[in-house]
């Protein structure tokens, strides 16, 4: 457990640094208007390439900067956004589409088909359902400079859902020549054609975020809904500014400093909720799912009777409690999809509403653990999820785990978490995150599902040949009722394997100046359809 010495340490670093944001906005207040929208994000962004990271702010500020293929509305049905018509042949295997007029990135040169390809080839090295749509892939061919196919080796259900993907990796288009980056390294630069640019001489990495409306952006005529539909930017400037203290948050908030606190703490929602000027709102209907995350690649996690000894050493309420610690924001859930999604089952949970100890501690001493070092990361500066370790570390210690608990920023964390290198080279063994029940709701969409390993799987590297095949199965099956029986099977497995634990879902709102209205309910964070009153 963190110190309290150490608790008012990162609350002093975080007190000042909001401090210092609000001395520098009151510096300029005579220069802004009401046009400038001022937002607390949920964490500081350091990493400005949505394709390379998972990460959310990472998503959200690629929403800001840039703009997708297709999209999904207040249903989650997938609708066309950058693209103006598209067409199936009657074999299912050729996919044309035809870009609409007026698109153009932030530096004056048209969209193009080329930039498309290129963009979706490099989303595809990293994404989960990018991965899976590119082993059904023949080719991408450009017709003309608007026009381009997409040709299958066999039909594939799951085309739109993978262009209309609305949380991380979305697949946003870049231009061809930033799309050529490697996509194990940070874009060079930060060129969209969405409907914001960003003012890359204002960045302060971690700190503060400066965006402006993109004044060639031409927005879709259909109403805004969710992701979809007309993207119009109804400020002229959006400001993200990091206050990691949530005190210092909130009375920013309060005093009308800020106009949006994207996560207030839980615990300080019955004090905003008071106030006459700020509205409690849940824009994420979906809601959102906490998980636990292992690495197989390091001993003694690469032992799956270890994986399951804590496993069973869990259960969810003692997270959820400690982490939201309101009931009205959250519920035990064992469906690795999500308990809001059509495909929740309860099949194979386990420590969903119960811990087995005295399991857990047979398990354990039949693995042949021998007390090695188990390191858990644990975020100080990320308020929805920091809590999680701490709750993990004396859990598992009362089974008899060795554990070391090693604290450390956000952007740390997501960049260490890439690394296989062993625990003496910076290594690691246990994370946790959170998901939007958007990012999970299917085996294709789900990350935590795959068994790829080294060649593509998400952080931790499960490498599983079984689920790989019933995944396959899922996106080759067209009959709605056998995808469900094939995503039950999928669950089952992974908690067989302990692919990743399910920790529970719950309902982060954020706070927002009354006077702030068109905010969407949404997959992901979008500022754009806000206006200032």
């Amino acid at each position: 457990m963190r110190s309290r010495r150490f608790q008012m340490f990162v609350s002093a670093i975080g007190l000042s640094i909001g401090l210092g944001l609000l001395a520098g906005a009151a510096a300029d207040a005579v220069a802004q208007d009401k046009k400038t929208l001022r937002f607390i994000p949920h964490a500081g962004l350091r990493v400005t390439d949505p394709i390379l990271t998972t990460a959310f702010m990472s998503r959200n500020h690629g929403y800001m900067i840039y703009d997708t293929l297709f999209s999904v509305d207040d249903k989650m049905q997938v609708k066309p956004q950058m693209v103006e018509k598209h067409e199936v042949s009657g074999d299912k295997l050729t996919y044309t589409f035809t870009l609409r007029d007026g698109l153009k990135f932030h530096d004056g040169a048209p969209v193009t088909s080329a930039d498309v390809i290129a963009s979706l080839a490099r989303w595809g090295k990293n994404d989960t359902m990018g991965q899976k749509l590119f082993t059904y892939t023949k080719e991408w061919k450009e017709v003309d400079a608007k026009t381009f196919q997409l040709v299958l080796k066999e039909p594939y259900g799951l085309v739109l859902d993978s262009l209309g993907k609305p949380s991380s990796n979305v697949p946003f288009i870049m231009p061809a020549r930033i799309a050529a980056t490697p996509a194990s390294q940070n874009v060079p630069e930060e060129i969209g054609s969405g409907p914001f640019r960003f003012i890359k001489g204002e960045f302060q990495p971690g700190v503060k975020v400066v965006y402006e409306k993109n004044p060639d952006y031409k927005p879709r005529s259909e109403p805004a809904s969710n992701t979809s539909g007309g993207k119009v930017a109804k400020v002229d400037r959006v400001e993200w500014l990091t206050i990691a203290d949530p005190q210092t948050a909130m009375n920013a908030l309060l005093k009308g400093e800020v106009d949006i606190w994207e996560q207030p703490a839980f615990d300080l929602l019955p004090e905003l909720k008071k106030s006459k000027d700020v509205d409690i709102r849940n824009l994420q209907p979906l809601g959102m799912n906490y998980m636990l995350r292992m690495n197989w690649l390091q001993p003694p996690l690469d032992n799956v009777k270890v994986r399951q000894a804590i496993l069973h050493a869990i259960q969810q309420e003692d997270y959820l409690a400690a982490q939201v610690g309101d009931p009205e924001y959250y519920k035990v859930c064992g469906a690795i999809f999500g308990c809001s999604s059509p495909l929740a089952t309860d099949a194979g949970a386990v420590g969903v509403k119960k811990a087995n100890v005295a399991q857990a501690k047979k398990m354990l001493a039949e693995s042949g653990y021998k007390g090695e070092k188990i390191v858990i990361m644990a975020p100080t500066d990320l308020n929805s999820i920091n809590q999680l370790p701490l709750v993990t570390a004396p859990l598992i210690r009362a089974i008899g785990v060795n554990v070391e608990v090693q604290s450390m920023d956000w952007q740390t964390l997501v960049g260490r978490r890439a690394k296989m290198d062993p625990i003496d080279q910076g290594g690691w063994h246990i994370f946790h995150t959170a998901w939007g029940t958007a990012d999970m709701m299917n085996p294709i969409a789900n990350a935590g599902t795959k068994g790829l390993g080294k060649q593509g799987g998400f952080f931790g590297w499960t490498e599983d040949p079984v689920i790989e095949k019933l995944r396959d199965d899922y996106a080759r099956e067209p009959d709605a009722a056998k995808q469900k029986a094939i995503a039950e099977a999928v669950q089952k497995r992974v908690y067989e394997l302990v692919h990743y634990i399910p920790l529970g879902e719950y309902f982060q709102p954020s706070a927002i100046r009354k006077n702030v209205v068109g905010n969407l309910p949404s997959a992901a964070y979008v500022l754009w359809n806000i206006e200032k009153k």
